[in-house]
């Protein structure tokens, strides 16, 4: 998908390593994918201003997640105040698994971990293309509401899960890490996933909507559920229970 724009599409990154965040900016303005400039910050409170100032002017935020006095989501939030449906991406050297509830609940745009070589920046460019021309991974305004989380790695098997992702099934989280996903949906609902869920994520797209979970006691309950792709090739799973 190329962005189509008449003007180049304006982005603003925000990292408190002045030198990592030159590096973005000519990655980014050099992509073939889509015509950009990048202003870049080394704080969150000069990120505001310039949000303050020029926001409705700003295609997308591209924010780091540790930085002095703050952090990505608290930013986030900020910004939200004012600019509720702004894209805003983490790029960040956050292990996923720590903060992937987190930017859940808060309705982080998409998560994209930093990495070494090149290779990581040909990956925000698709991300921000992304970002700039959907919906993004996540609500803009996390209206979700999805606070129960798990990572379910290449070999379709739960890598991580917070203690609420579990008790929604009946379990522990260490009885849950290890299980293959299959195992906390009955079968007519994992053909549904195979069919119509995987296919959309596995090729950069998100799936939300409703589908049915299984107990450990083999009772069903009726789940709403985000399900997205890592930049690792992991998916993501939000769930909340619906009563």
């Amino acid at each position: 998908m190329v962005v189509a724009s008449d003007a180049p599409l304006s982005i603003l990154h925000v990292d408190d390593d002045g030198s990592f965040g030159e590096l973005v900016q000519i990655y980014l303005e050099r992509a073939t994918e889509f015509d950009c400039t990048v202003r870049s910050v080394t704080s969150p409170d000069d990120a505001l201003d310039v949000i303050r100032s020029d926001g409705d002017d700003i295609d997308c935020v591209v924010s780091d997640y540790r930085m002095p006095g703050t952090n990505g989501i608290e930013l986030l939030r900020a910004v939200r105040e004012t600019h509720p449906e702004l894209p805003f991406l983490l790029f960040s050297g956050e292990e996923t698994d720590d903060v992937a509830a987190e930017i859940v609940r808060a309705g982080v745009t998409d998560y994209l971990q930093k990495g070494y070589g090149t290779d990581q920046y040909t990956t925000l460019v698709r991300r921000v293309e992304h970002a700039v021309g959907s919906e993004g991974c996540f609500d803009a305004d996390g209206s979700l509401e999805l606070d129960a989380v798990g990572i379910v790695g290449p070999d379709d098997r739960f890598d991580h899960v917070d203690a609420g992702y579990a008790s929604l099934y009946d379990y522990d989280a260490e009885e849950v890490e290890g299980k293959h996903w299959s195992a906390l949906h009955p079968d007519d609902e994992v053909a549904h996933i195979r069919t119509h869920v995987l296919p959309v994520v596995r090729t950069g797209g998100k799936w939300t909507g409703q589908s049915t979970g299984l107990r450990a006691d083999g009772s069903t309950f009726t789940e709403s559920k985000l399900v997205t792709t890592l930049d690792d090739d992991r998916l993501l799973i939000a769930v909340s229970a619906i009563s």
